[in-house]
């Protein structure tokens, strides 16, 4: 049996559109920019976890520089 790509025709397959020169206005649809949103939000979250523990650590050494002091 032979297979030719006109056998499947790209049914199934996973398409990824890009943007290209002639469309840079492409923003994709509604799930891609719920995806970003939601990316930019965890990521600014993970960014404000992040200055916190920086900040109590830095508040924690501190005070036991101090009690060593």
């Amino acid at each position: 049996m032979s297979t030719s790509s006109t056998d499947n025709d790209g049914q199934g397959m996973i398409v990824n559109p890009k943007p290209t020169a002639d469309n840079q206005d492409w923003d994709g649809d509604d799930a891609d920019r719920a995806d970003r949103l939601r990316f930019e939000e965890e990521q600014a979250m993970i960014r404000e976890q992040s200055e916190a523990r920086a900040a109590k650590a830095a508040a924690e050494a501190k005070t036991a520089k101090k009690a060593t002091a």
